[in-house]
Protein backbone atom coordinates (compact mmCIF):
# COMPACT_ATOMS: atom_id res chain seq x y z
CA UNK A 1 0.00 0.00 0.00
CA UNK A 2 3.10 2.32 1.01
CA UNK A 3 4.44 1.39 -2.65
CA UNK A 4 1.67 1.94 -4.74
CA UNK A 5 0.89 5.58 -2.79
CA UNK A 6 4.70 7.09 -3.29
CA UNK A 7 4.14 5.80 -6.80
CA UNK A 8 1.00 7.65 -7.48
CA UNK A 9 2.78 10.59 -5.44
CA UNK A 10 5.60 10.69 -7.99
CA UNK A 11 3.67 10.42 -10.54
CA UNK A 12 1.48 13.48 -9.79
CA UNK A 13 4.31 15.25 -8.92
CA UNK A 14 5.94 14.83 -12.46
CA UNK A 15 2.15 15.80 -14.07
CA UNK A 16 2.31 18.81 -12.30
CA UNK A 17 5.65 19.68 -12.52
CA UNK A 18 5.59 19.23 -16.12
CA UNK A 19 2.16 21.29 -16.63
CA UNK A 20 4.09 24.12 -14.04
CA UNK A 21 6.89 23.55 -16.76
CA UNK A 22 4.58 23.59 -19.96
CA UNK A 23 2.55 26.55 -18.68
CA UNK A 24 5.99 28.53 -17.53
CA UNK A 25 7.08 28.21 -20.92
CA UNK A 26 3.51 29.29 -22.41
CA UNK A 27 3.71 32.69 -20.24
CA UNK A 28 7.67 33.60 -21.09
CA UNK A 29 6.74 32.68 -25.17
CA UNK A 30 3.65 35.33 -24.27
CA UNK A 31 5.86 37.74 -22.75
CA UNK A 32 8.25 37.31 -25.60
CA UNK A 33 5.64 38.02 -27.91
CA UNK A 34 4.86 41.37 -27.18
CA UNK A 35 8.07 42.53 -26.37
CA UNK A 36 8.92 41.97 -29.43
CA UNK A 37 5.76 44.12 -30.43
CA UNK A 38 7.01 47.30 -28.93
CA UNK A 39 10.64 47.03 -29.80
CA UNK A 40 10.56 46.15 -33.41
CA UNK A 41 7.38 47.39 -34.30
CA UNK A 42 6.31 50.31 -32.01
CA UNK A 43 9.81 51.22 -31.36
CA UNK A 44 11.82 50.46 -34.82
CA UNK A 45 8.56 50.97 -37.11
CA UNK A 46 9.37 47.47 -38.35
CA UNK A 47 5.90 47.22 -40.09
CA UNK A 48 6.74 42.94 -41.89
CA UNK A 49 7.03 41.69 -38.10
CA UNK A 50 3.32 42.38 -37.23
CA UNK A 51 2.68 39.16 -39.88
CA UNK A 52 4.74 37.26 -37.49
CA UNK A 53 3.06 38.08 -34.23
CA UNK A 54 -0.15 39.38 -34.76
CA UNK A 55 -3.82 37.54 -35.77
CA UNK A 56 -4.95 37.84 -38.72
CA UNK A 57 -8.10 38.41 -36.32
CA UNK A 58 -6.60 41.12 -34.83
CA UNK A 59 -8.37 43.65 -32.79
CA UNK A 60 -7.25 46.67 -30.58
CA UNK A 61 -10.27 48.36 -28.31
CA UNK A 62 -8.48 51.31 -27.78
CA UNK A 63 -9.09 53.95 -25.16
CA UNK A 64 -10.33 56.50 -27.68
CA UNK A 65 -11.19 56.25 -31.42
CA UNK A 66 -12.02 53.76 -33.84
CA UNK A 67 -10.71 49.61 -32.58
CA UNK A 68 -7.71 48.64 -35.17
CA UNK A 69 -8.10 45.43 -37.08
CA UNK A 70 -6.81 42.66 -38.79
CA UNK A 71 -2.63 42.64 -39.44
CA UNK A 72 -3.14 45.49 -41.98
CA UNK A 73 -4.93 47.37 -39.27
CA UNK A 74 -1.87 47.48 -36.71
CA UNK A 75 0.44 47.93 -39.66
CA UNK A 76 -1.47 51.01 -40.74
CA UNK A 77 -1.70 52.38 -37.60
CA UNK A 78 2.21 52.06 -36.58
CA UNK A 79 2.77 53.67 -39.84
CA UNK A 80 0.58 56.44 -39.30
CA UNK A 81 1.87 57.49 -35.39
CA UNK A 82 5.66 57.08 -36.72
CA UNK A 83 4.50 59.77 -39.93
CA UNK A 84 3.80 61.86 -36.72
CA UNK A 85 6.65 60.81 -34.55
CA UNK A 86 9.40 59.30 -36.25
CA UNK A 87 11.80 58.79 -33.13
CA UNK A 88 8.82 57.10 -31.16
CA UNK A 89 10.15 54.31 -28.70
CA UNK A 90 8.31 52.12 -26.30
CA UNK A 91 10.07 51.71 -22.97
CA UNK A 92 8.60 48.32 -20.89
CA UNK A 93 8.57 49.21 -17.01
CA UNK A 94 6.56 46.41 -16.26
CA UNK A 95 4.95 43.32 -17.55
CA UNK A 96 2.97 40.49 -15.85
CA UNK A 97 1.47 37.29 -17.87
CA UNK A 98 -1.45 35.18 -16.48
CA UNK A 99 -3.32 32.74 -18.75
CA UNK A 100 -3.30 33.69 -22.11
CA UNK A 101 -2.98 38.05 -20.95
CA UNK A 102 -0.11 40.03 -21.03
CA UNK A 103 0.03 42.82 -19.06
CA UNK A 104 2.55 45.87 -20.13
CA UNK A 105 3.03 49.42 -18.31
CA UNK A 106 5.38 51.65 -20.42
CA UNK A 107 6.93 54.56 -20.97
CA UNK A 108 6.55 56.59 -24.60
CA UNK A 109 8.66 58.95 -25.79
CA UNK A 110 8.50 60.85 -29.42
CA UNK A 111 9.17 63.73 -31.37
CA UNK A 112 6.10 65.14 -33.21
CA UNK A 113 7.62 65.88 -36.44
CA UNK A 114 4.55 65.31 -38.38
CA UNK A 115 0.62 66.46 -38.11
CA UNK A 116 -1.23 63.99 -35.06
CA UNK A 117 -4.82 64.53 -34.52
CA UNK A 118 -5.28 67.65 -36.40
CA UNK A 119 -1.89 69.68 -34.80
CA UNK A 120 0.82 70.55 -36.99
CA UNK A 121 4.57 69.14 -35.92
CA UNK A 122 5.30 70.94 -33.12
CA UNK A 123 8.95 69.48 -32.97
CA UNK A 124 8.34 68.45 -29.35
CA UNK A 125 9.12 65.97 -28.06
CA UNK A 126 6.69 64.68 -25.61
CA UNK A 127 6.65 61.42 -22.90
CA UNK A 128 3.34 59.62 -22.27
CA UNK A 129 2.68 56.81 -19.76
CA UNK A 130 0.56 53.97 -20.92
CA UNK A 131 -1.16 50.25 -19.97
CA UNK A 132 -1.95 47.65 -22.70
CA UNK A 133 -3.38 44.37 -22.07
CA UNK A 134 -2.89 41.52 -24.88
CA UNK A 135 -4.55 38.46 -25.26
CA UNK A 136 -2.06 35.97 -27.00
CA UNK A 137 -3.91 32.73 -28.88
CA UNK A 138 -0.72 30.09 -30.52
CA UNK A 139 2.35 32.66 -30.39
CA UNK A 140 -0.16 35.53 -31.69
CA UNK A 141 -1.44 38.75 -30.07
CA UNK A 142 -5.01 38.18 -30.94
CA UNK A 143 -6.46 41.43 -28.72
CA UNK A 144 -5.20 44.42 -27.25
CA UNK A 145 -6.60 46.82 -24.87
CA UNK A 146 -4.76 49.91 -25.03
CA UNK A 147 -5.30 52.89 -22.74
CA UNK A 148 -2.54 55.63 -23.56
CA UNK A 149 -2.39 59.60 -21.63
CA UNK A 150 -3.76 61.27 -24.69
CA UNK A 151 -4.75 63.60 -22.55
CA UNK A 152 -1.05 64.03 -21.31
CA UNK A 153 0.09 63.98 -24.79
CA UNK A 154 -2.45 66.40 -26.29
CA UNK A 155 -1.43 68.87 -23.24
CA UNK A 156 2.20 68.36 -24.23
CA UNK A 157 1.91 69.40 -28.02
CA UNK A 158 -0.21 72.48 -27.45
CA UNK A 159 1.69 75.33 -28.69
CA UNK A 160 1.78 79.41 -27.42
CA UNK A 161 2.39 81.65 -29.78
CA UNK A 162 4.50 84.67 -30.13
CA UNK A 163 3.17 87.35 -32.73
CA UNK A 164 1.51 84.75 -34.62
CA UNK A 165 5.12 82.25 -34.61
CA UNK A 166 5.04 79.20 -33.05
CA UNK A 167 7.62 78.77 -30.32
CA UNK A 168 11.53 77.60 -31.53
Amino acid sequence: MKIRFLLLLALCATTVGGCSTRQARILSDNKSVVLRSEAELWSKGNLAVADELFSPNFVCHFVVGPEWRGVQGIKDVVAQHRRSFPDWNEKVDDIIAEGDRVVIRFTSTGTQEGEFAGIAPTRKKVTIREVAIFRLVDDKIIEQWGMPDVHGLLEQLKTSTTNGQPPQ
